[in-house]
């Protein structure tokens, strides 16, 4: 075994206060991965924290400064799971909020390239994996969907194009695209706070929850480094 093989291994993730995030950095302690949880809110970090003996840091994404000093904060890592995004509103093209589809390009684009830029040649240097998570959203469009649409697009066509660039390096490269996933949070996002049309989302269908996306990452994680999946759908048995 390498001293690297050898070594415990330390994780990232995003958006790790709750849902999927919080579910990941579950999923990967319990792999017995050392991980740096990262997040806006800082109870609910420090909570998970305790839980799980993860190390929280306050990030914000859209912020250059926060990434820089999260980058500066922690040393090196060998999994950066890029799962800070979210979507806001379901207005039509006609009625869009400029404001609106900002956020969603900060959030999920920017902040994805963002937090990719800060860590990469760590990274590449531990021969280490990117998991981007976008959403069916990137290639499923749907009314009143245009600026999550464009932003899951945004993130999907950054993950093909950095595992292009990479490819005859170390680093590799996944984007999981979960689709209806029961984390109520994002809806109440979504809707600014209006919990009845966030629940409203998934009643009366079959949904994932974050424990399954949560599964998918420690899979991919788990894989030996000469192997890389380059994408994964993950959808509800009758979301088509």
């Amino acid at each position: 075994m390498t001293e690297n093989s050898q070594k415990k291994k330390t994780a990232l993730v995003s958006g790790a206060s709750s849902g999927i995030g919080a579910a990941t950095a579950r999923a990967l302690a319990a792999d017995g991965w050392q991980v740096i949880i990262a997040a806006r809110r800082v109870d609910r970090l420090e909570a998970l924290a305790g839980e799980i003996g993860a190390t929280p840091h306050v990030l914000d994404v859209t912020s250059d400064e926060s990434v820089s000093g999260l980058a500066e904060a922690v040393g090196d890592i060998d999994l950066l799971v890029n799962n800070a995004g979210g979507a806001k509103g379901l207005d039509s093209i006609h009625d869009a909020r400029l404001e609106d589809w900002t956020w969603m390009y900060e959030t999920n684009v920017l902040g994805t390239l963002r937090m990719t830029r800060a860590f990469m040649d760590r990274l590449i240097a531990a021969d280490g994996l990117i998991v981007n998570i976008g959403s069916v959203a990137a290639h499923v469009p749907y009314a009143g969907g245009a600026g999550y649409n464009a932003a899951k697009h945004g993130v999907a066509a950054m993950t093909r194009v950095l595992r292009l660039e990479t490819h005859s390096q170390t680093l590799r490269v996944t984007e999981i695209d979960p689709g209806r996933v029961a984390t109520e949070e994002f809806s109440l996002v979504r809707f600014g706070g209006d919990a009845e049309k966030a629940k409203a989302v998934y009643d009366d269908v079959l949904n994932l929850s974050a424990d399954d996306i949560a599964e998918t990452v420690r899979w991919v994680a788990s894989l030996p480094p000469h192997v890389n999946i380059d994408s994964m759908r993950v959808v509800p048995r009758d979301q088509i």
